[in-house]
């Protein structure tokens, strides 16, 4: 039952009921209404006459008195032939002299004339009413005439053509007939708006219930479902709307069943990175123990010296990936200062200038003359070149090179490249190297062997600092990573 009275095509067609109920309701009033002043106008235009006639035919007055007696008879006599009535003789100041109505007394003394005088002064009478004597509340039907007599205005003729014994069959035979009436107009008019509304509402909901079913559809696991629009209007705005949200939300989907592939991929990569190390370490310090008085001194030495690189480097993958944790969940904050970026770049190239040559790696750098203070964090962007270069350094065959270029261009605008001759990247790559979940598929020579996290900790930082990077490769090329700064945002 609840379901039932929750659905939408029947809480719209309840309403759609009671609001017929209050309009046929509203209808039968007017009806009615309307019903009982077209009787009251009909009645006052067949008896417009009757007022004048009995001023006209009888003498209403004996000098200055009225004359009770031949009124009072003709009054019964009018009355008799038409009991509705309510005959009245009134003086000049509307004062009630005389009067003829049965059953219950007047409550009034006068009776106001301007209607009367209204009545009397119109050729073509229209319909008006007057105050009731009997019942003040109320203005029914009348007719009026002027009393003269020897020439001289005496009084009025006041006849009430809807009296107390008309109301009292009236009121009977409107009870009746506002049942059938009533009864009639309603049920016929329900029925049939009923008819039609459920119709029309079964195919408005028809529509809404096509919705449901297909945001249903795609809640039980159809990503294909899509609602079909026709036309245009709310529910076409809502139809668009699902279908942008379903579209995005398997957009959404896809990305990420991509990255969680990847990420996969970087838990067996680093698995393994991790797993390299500590198996030469485990290997060697069992080598030590096993032999450990048979090995010579520079044996020793060597294998330590191995144990200690695999250590480094472990400790470096590690390092890294609590780096680029902090930086995604935005752990770090910006230690912003001033300071010039010729320095920082030299700084780097020194620290890397022994290592490059040990490979047999040419370096240089390149400062344009007058590079701008820059603000940014100094250890983040320090971190930013270390790695570029790092990356450089591995992917760099012997008698390789590396440049590091600071260069203004286009409005003082700060462009910093690092340029390798190094192997390069397959050009269907490039839009993936900074993602942690991706892995670059190209190959090092075994030297400086990185924990591929690098990239991604570049972009991060830079993304935070709001700076651009450009990157361009071609394979057995080499690669340049272009930094761009806006000096006129953070330059000075």
């Amino acid at each position: 039952m609840k379901k039932f009275f929750d659905s939408l095509f029947w809480k719209i067609s309840f309403v759609f009921l009671f609001i017929l109920v209050i309009i046929s309701s509203v209808y039968m009033y007017i009806s009615v209404t309307t019903a009982e002043m077209y009787f009251q106008e009909t009645r006052q235009r067949l008896d417009t006459e009757i007022a004048a006639h009995i001023a006209s035919d009888n003498d209403c007055f004996i000098g200055d008195s009225v004359n009770t007696d031949v009124l009072k008879n003709v009054f019964h006599n009018v009355m008799v032939i038409n009991p509705s009535i309510e005959v009245y003789l009134l003086n000049t100041e509307g004062k009630i002299l005389t009067y003829f109505a049965p059953y219950h007394e007047i409550t009034l003394e006068y009776v106001p004339l301007d209607p009367i005088k209204e009545f009397i002064s119109l050729e073509d009478h229209e319909f008006l009413m007057a105050i009731d004597p009997k019942n003040p509340t109320q203005k029914k039907a009348f007719s009026a005439a002027e009393v003269i007599e020897d020439g001289e205005l005496k009084g009025y003729i006041y006849v009430i053509l809807g009296g107390e014994e008309y109301e009292n069959a009236s009121q009977l035979v409107f009870g009746s007939y506002i049942l059938r009436l009533g009864v009639r107009s309603m049920v016929f008019a329900l029925i049939t708006a009923a008819v039609i509304g459920f119709i029309a509402i079964g195919f408005i909901t028809k529509n809404i219930r096509a919705m449901v079913g297909t945001i249903r559809e795609f809640k039980n696991g159809n990503l294909n479902a899509r609602i079909k629009t026709k036309g245009k209007g709310e529910l076409s705005e809502f139809s668009d709307s699902f279908n942008d949200m379903a579209d995005t939300i398997v957009s959404n989907i896809d990305e990420i069943k991509r990255i969680d592939k990847l990420r996969r991929e970087l838990v067996a990569n680093v698995s393994h990175d991790l797993r390299t190390p500590l198996a030469i370490i485990r290997g060697y310090i069992e080598t030590v123990l096993i032999k450990d008085e048979k090995l010579s001194a520079d044996e020793r030495k060597k294998y330590l010296e191995t144990i200690l690189s695999s250590t480094d480097r472990l400790l470096n993958l590690v390092e890294e990936l609590f780096e680029l944790s902090k930086l995604e969940a935005k752990d770090k904050t910006l230690q912003l200062e001033e300071f010039p970026i010729a320095e920082l770049l030299q700084d780097v190239y020194q620290k890397n200038l022994i290592i490059a040559e040990s490979n047999k790696i040419k370096v240089t750098i390149e400062l344009s003359d007058n590079l701008p203070l820059i603000k940014a964090d100094v250890g983040m962007m320090e971190k930013v070149f270390q790695n570029l270069v790092d990356n450089a350094l591995k992917f760099t065959p012997e008698n390789g090179s590396i440049k590091l270029i600071a260069e203004r261009f286009d409005n003082n605008n700060l462009s910093i490249k690092v340029i390798d001759s190094g192997i390069g990247i397959d050009k269907d790559q490039l839009p993936n190297i900074f993602d942690k979940y991706y892995q670059i598929k190209r190959v090092s020579d075994g030297k400086n062997k990185g924990t591929g996290l690098g990239l991604a900790i570049v972009k991060k930082i830079l993304d935070l600092h709001k700076f651009d990077i450009v990157v361009d490769s071609e394979v057995n090329k080499g690669t340049s990573f272009n930094i761009i700064i806006n000096c006129t945002l953070d330059c000075k």
